[in-house]
């Protein structure tokens, strides 16, 4: 066997960095290949054992960016969560205080809390599917898939696995917080005062029908939708994707994304039950949080029904595949001309 030379400059070993495991595994997914190929293991292991004992150069530490596909959808959440946040708390603490001179501060930081993070949650999940709805609407108007996105569209493109990341987060803190909701001590008051109200009552039995069925189904679809998350943000662990076909691949986080979408929307509509028609849930005029939480997933669900049209799908699939639209090329390179 050949020796290999001695590598003694630190610079050239980060240099000879194997290639992105995403650059590879959208190689292998875009090949359409059934069979999964394996990366080759560039290093032995007796040389992963002492590549410990080299430490980053300044200079290619400097080089380097820190999460570059994190920046955008960490933004877009700070944004959600923070504008959620004074709204609820503007109809949570501030009105009561303002008008009836109560004091629910304690709210803070879990109810008011509890209700900024399905927002949130559901909100992510909506922009990871939308931008291929305005892809697809932008290839249909374009008539080819040869053409490139605008800038803003392709480098949303690249951080829905981000997006989806975050919104499995805030899912699983909402889980977390909602299970904390019997552990209070406000909590306990309440429930001792509504055990008093209920003997001043004379009343026997405090069983609401229709409130037990919306509690048991609107946390039933709850769970099945963040068991359905857990999946998607674990097949998008590299070691776990590269096992997968490109078909199975495809499949989980395409059809399932859209059912979790589906499901989450859901939980959020039984949440609401008759409260849609209920007037004393405007507060200043203003809307509930569910119900601006479920704007953005309806529209995206409704676009992604009209897109699976047969006479949408198939033109879609067409051009997917390779096929152009003669007329609206022509168009496209006269009205460039001119």
């Amino acid at each position: 066997m050949e020796s290999r030379p001695n590598i003694t400059n630190q610079e050239e070993l980060w240099k000879m960095k194997p290639r992105n495991l995403e650059e590879d595994d959208c190689l292998n997914k875009d090949s359409g290949e059934t069979s999964v190929l394996k990366r080759p293991v560039l290093l032995h292991s007796h040389q992963a054992t002492h590549s410990n004992q080299f430490n980053c150069p300044q200079e290619l530490q400097h080089q380097q960016e820190l999460f570059p596909k994190w920046r955008l959808p960490i933004k877009i959440a700070t944004v959600v969560s923070s504008l959620t946040f004074l709204y609820t708390l503007l109809r949570e603490v501030i009105h009561p205080l303002v008008t009836s001179h109560q004091q629910y501060f304690y709210k803070i930081p879990i109810l008011v809390i509890n209700k900024v993070l399905p927002m949130v949650s559901i909100t992510l999940l909506a922009l990871v599917y939308l931008p291929g709805v305005i892809a697809a609407i932008v290839q249909l108007h374009n008539g080819t898939k040869y053409k490139k996105f605008p800038h803003w569209l392709d480098r949303w493109m690249l951080t829905r696995k981000q997006f989806g990341l975050l919104s499995f987060f805030f899912a699983v803190l909402h889980a977390i917080y909602s299970l904390s909701y019997p552990m209070r001590r406000s909590y306990r008051y309440k429930l001792l005062n509504w055990a008093y109200q209920q003997v001043q009552q004379k009343r026997e039995d405090a069983w609401i029908e229709h409130d037990v069925w919306r509690m048991e189904i609107y946390v039933s679809v709850g769970i099945v939708a963040l068991a359905i998350l857990a999946l998607l943000a674990v097949t998008s662990i590299p070691s776990v994707s590269d096992s997968l076909t490109w078909r199975e691949f495809h499949y989980i986080q395409s059809k399932l994304g859209i059912v979790t979408l589906l499901l989450g929307t859901i939980h959020a509509l039984i949440f609401a039950w008759n409260k849609w028609v209920d007037i004393k849930q405007f507060v200043w005029c203003t809307p509930p949080t569910f119900m601006i939480a479920v704007f953005l997933p309806i529209v995206v669900l409704i676009c992604k029904a009209i897109l699976f049209l047969p006479c949408l799908r198939k033109k879609i699939l067409k051009i997917r595949h390779g096929w152009e639209d003669v007329s609206k090329i022509s168009k496209t390179e006269i009205s460039s001309q001119l």
